[in-house]
Order: structure tokens, then C-alpha cells, then sequence
């Protein structure tokens, strides 16, 4: 399964360098500027991570930090911002982001930051089909409604 990262920023040059520096270590990315592009696209499809600045014009980063977490608790995401404060720090994380970027960053350092999350989210994802699969053989339960259920349980025995 390719590693998809989808990159929601209102400036386009944000997006082309990661874009850029992602397709080098071989990372697909999807480019979007605004958050109700993002929400729309999710009900097709779902990336390996998103990465959102939170000053955008409509929705901010952070109400779409709030419906992804709604939608898909399990899906990292990762804030960025060029204002960053400790106020808006602890606000994105209380809200599930899985990691903070503040700007100007180092792109090698956003690369290794992005890398990482994917590889985060692709072992926690086995580990919970595995515990899933290990404890739920012979149940007949493979509607997406009850594989959710699942996850939810397996993420629920972890805290």
C-alpha cells in the first residue's frame, strides 16, 4: 500500500516544497488549499496522514482538525502554523493533532516529522489487525461498521 499524505495549506508554495521533498523519499502527496476540499475528499478516500496549517480562509486547521477526529479518530494529523503560541499549541493537541510544526521549519526536519507519522500509523495499524484478527477469528463481523467497532475496541485496550 503506497503511503498517500495529503497537504492542506492556502499557500501554494507551502505545498510544493513539501510536495517536492515528500516525492523524494518516495511519499504521494495530494495538495489541497482549503478545508472543505479535505472533508469532501475524505468521504472517498482516506490518506496515511494530513498535514494542515490552521490560518485558511473558510474553516481554520483546527475545525478541520475537529471533523477529521469526528470521522477518523485514528488518522494522524499533523498542524502546522507561522503563529504559533503555546495557547494554540495546547489547542491542537487537546484536539488530537499528532504533532506540531511551527513555520518557517526546516524541510528536513518536516520530512523526517512526516516519515515518521506514516510509519507510526502504518505499524499501529497492523498491530490493531492483528489483535483484531488474534482475538476475533470465528466472529462473522466484516461490515465496515463492525471493522470499526474493532479498531475502536483495540484502540480503547491500548490506553
Amino acid at each position: 500500500m503506497m503511503s498517500k499524505v495529503w497537504i492542506v495549506d492556502d499557500d501554494s508554495s507551502i505545498r510544493w516544497v513539501l510536495e517536492r521533498a515528500l516525492s523524494k523519499e518516495n511519499v504521494s502527496c495530494e495538495l489541497f488549499d482549503n478545508s472543505s476540499d479535505v472533508l469532501v475528499a475524505l468521504k472517498k478516500r482516506t490518506p496515511s496522514v494530513i498535514i494542515s496549517d490552521i490560518r485558511m480562509p473558510g474553516d481554520s486547521g483546527l475545525v478541520l482538525l475537529e471533523e477529521i477526529k469526528a470521522r477518523l479518530p485514528e488518522l494522524p494529523v499533523i498542524i502546522m502554523t507561522a503563529f504559533s503560541d503555546l495557547d494554540t499549541a495546547v489547542t491542537s493537541f487537546q484536539g488530537g493533532a499528532y504533532e506540531y510544526l511551527s513555520k518557517p521549519f526546516d524541510v528536513d526536519a518536516a520530512v523526517k516529522l512526516i516519515t515518521r507519522t506514516l510509519n507510526d500509523s502504518f505499524a499501529q495499524s497492523e498491530k490493531l489487525n492483528s489483535i483484531t484478527h488474534s482475538l476475533v477469528p470465528n466472529l462473522l463481523g466484516k461490515s465496515k461498521l463492525m471493522q470499526e467497532v474493532f479498531r475502536a475496541i483495540g484502540r480503547l485496550s491500548q490506553s
